[in-house]
């Protein structure tokens, strides 16, 4: 089979190249010689992006679960699939950027034996091992589909309820702890970005990133694989989508104004114009677009309204992990290029291994002949959990 060579393949190629010869120098010469990071500043991109940003960037998957099996939002049944090959997806990810950035990553294992039940840092652990392993049950129906394996799919049906509860719950529970984690550095983390409040305000930016990763991905789905774009998912998605930007602004607006910082944030400083930038992106321009209805049935302005969302709490984790730290540092830490290669090597494998699954896997329903065939994961008629029915779209 001949394979056509591409501009974005050729990309993908040279980000692979050079991701590969960066991971042969970080294994074989150590974290120092592949990065900038240093014993002051101990987390660098790798925890600002490829743990922080990777596990907010996949909550689709609860998200999706959540609102069809738990509120019956039947309108949203043709996206669970598509944001829960996105979750495991990211969760694999998550861990494999995890292996770069532990200084002995072979002893990742440890905590299964050494467990230290007070530590924030292991409840992440545990929650994120067991829900990647949840996502991994919740997807494999698309691969027994793919075989027309008939007798797991019964299976995991049984337990699916099981899978759904237990989704949602260590989801919430590992979502609010990452921002639990910086809990302990009241001294070292600047004033705008450490607050109490941090583990609350981490799961509702994960809430708010689910829905616009769900609205970003069925875009960007229905345009490279030339499927039709849903409009009424993506309404709905951005509705809920302004509710959720709405409830984190006020609960920003209120946490600055009960610590008195209302006032800091108007004076010029280099963390105050991060600040702006990391506002302006995840509030103002959403929040704009999305309060005009026209735009709301716009599915290019939803799409607009999605990237700036994305785009806008990714800075916020990055200001939390980065730039909030260099004022108590003392120096600005700028990732050297192989920290980059890195991270663009794991980013470039998500969207490879999305694309073969969405080639080979039943993962988005069938629209053949022009006629619209029964959603492969229906619930059952209970106003709460709903046992999905697995079977493949075309039974």
């Amino acid at each position: 089979m001949k394979i056509k060579l591409t501009f974005w393949r050729v990309v993908f190629i040279v980000v692979m190249v050079l991701g590969l010869y960066s991971s042969y120098i970080r294994y074989f010469r150590g974290l120092g010689a592949v990065s900038n990071m240093t014993d002051q500043f101990p987390w660098g991109l790798w925890i600002g992006f490829d743990c922080l940003c990777g596990v907010m960037l996949a909550a689709g998957g609860f998200i999706m679960v959540g609102a069809v099996y738990l509120f019956n939002v039947e309108r949203l049944h043709s996206v669970v699939r598509p944001a829960v090959l996105t979750a495991f997806l990211g969760y694999v990810l998550f861990i494999v950027g995890l292996l770069f950035d532990l200084g002995r990553p072979w002893y990742i294992w440890h905590q299964l034996i050494y467990m230290n039940p007070h530590s924030v840092m292991f409840e992440v652990g545990m929650c994120v091992m067991t829900y990647t392993t949840v996502l991994l049950f919740e997807f494999l129906p698309n691969v027994f589909e793919a075989v027309n394996w008939k007798a797991p799919i019964k299976w995991i049906n049984k337990i699916y309820p099981v899978l759904i509860v237990l989704g949602i719950l260590l989801s919430t529970l590992h979502q609010s702890s990452l921002g639990s984690l910086y809990l302990i550095m009241p001294s070292k983390l600047h004033p705008f970005w450490y607050t109490p409040a941090l583990p609350f305000f981490f799961f509702g930016s994960a809430v708010a990133v689910g829905l616009a990763m769900t609205i970003f991905e069925s875009t960007q789905s229905a345009r490279v694989f030339g499927r039709q774009l849903e409009l009424p998912v993506l309404v709905t998605l951005g509705g809920a989508l302004l509710v959720a930007l709405w409830v984190n602004l006020l609960l920003r607006f209120e946490d600055y104004f009960h610590r008195g910082l209302l006032r800091e944030i108007f004076k010029p400083s280099y963390e105050a114009y991060f600040l702006w930038l990391e506002l302006v992106l995840t509030f103002v321009l959403p929040i704009a677009i999305l309060s005009f209805k026209k735009a709301r049935l716009s599915p290019q302005w939803l799409y607009l309204a999605s990237i700036f969302t994305v785009l806008g709490f990714i800075t916020n984790r990055l200001n939390i992990a980065l730039i909030g730290f260099e004022t108590y540092v003392g120096h600005h830490y700028v990732p050297k290029w192989t920290e980059f290669s890195i991270t663009l090597m794991i980013i470039a494998m998500g969207f490879a291994l999305f694309a073969v699954a969405v080639r080979y896997l039943p993962i988005f329903p069938q629209e053949e002949h022009g006629v619209k065939p029964r959603l492969r994961s229906e619930p059952a008629t209970s106003p709460m959990v709903s046992t999905p029915v697995l079977g493949h779209a075309g039974d």
